[in-house]
């Protein structure tokens, strides 16, 4: 990320994220009403072409479901947001929740799930830019259906830079763990880059 972003502009993008981060973390917790402890997230700005191969060790091996979601804002701001789980943590919300076991309510606990996640999470970031964002209906897949790895390869085949965003949350007595993805084209990086100079500016 050094080499897209200067050291200012990396600064004020991770405080951007830790707070908007922090509303995805206060929302998820009011859910699911228990006590959510959220670090500090890990930013990453690579090539798309590598996050297949990122994430096939830890995915591969696994039972795993992807959800994707894409968004659209103000000032060329645009992209997808992927949620990556291992069903084993995403069933232990589910348990949490009261969702069934049968394959409908796990796309509807999934697809609920990625919802308080991203959006709350994009929604937090765009409000901090003085943007608004709509978003395309959630796409979800499970390893029952198909492989995970493949289906982030194709889908971050469409995309150039992917902006890496680990996630681990820690609830009371739960352990839930996710990795979230937005994937953003080349010149978006360059929107953003001149959005968070005009923050700088006004600070």
């Amino acid at each position: 990320m050094s080499t897209v972003f200067s050291e200012e502009q990396r600064d004020c993008l991770q405080e951007l994220i830790n707070v908007a981060m922090g509303l995805a973390s206060d929302k998820l917790a009011r859910f699911l009403n228990t006590f959510v402890h959220l670090q500090v997230p890990a930013i990453e700005l690579v090539s798309s072409a590598q996050i297949p191969a990122q994430f096939e060790a830890r995915y591969s091996n696994t039972e795993a479901a992807l959800v994707s979601q894409g968004f659209l804002g103000n000032d060329g701001l645009r992209g997808e947001a992927i949620v990556l789980y291992q069903l084993d943590n995403a069933h232990r919300i589910a348990a949490l929740l009261g969702y069934d076991t049968d394959s409908a309510s796990e796309l509807e606990m999934l697809t609920d799930i990625s919802s308080i996640l991203t959006t709350t999470f994009l929604n937090g970031l765009a409000d901090q830019i003085d943007n608004a964002l709509s978003y395309s209906a959630p796409r979800v897949l499970s390893s029952r259906q198909t492989n995970v790895s493949q289906a982030l390869q194709e889908t971050a085949f469409h995309w150039e830079l992917a902006l890496k965003v680990d996630i681990s949350y820690q609830l009371i007595d739960h352990s839930f763990n996710c990795d979230m993805l937005l994937l953003i084209p080349g010149e978006a990086v360059s929107n953003i880059q001149h959005i968070l100079d005009r923050i700088l500016e006004e600070y």
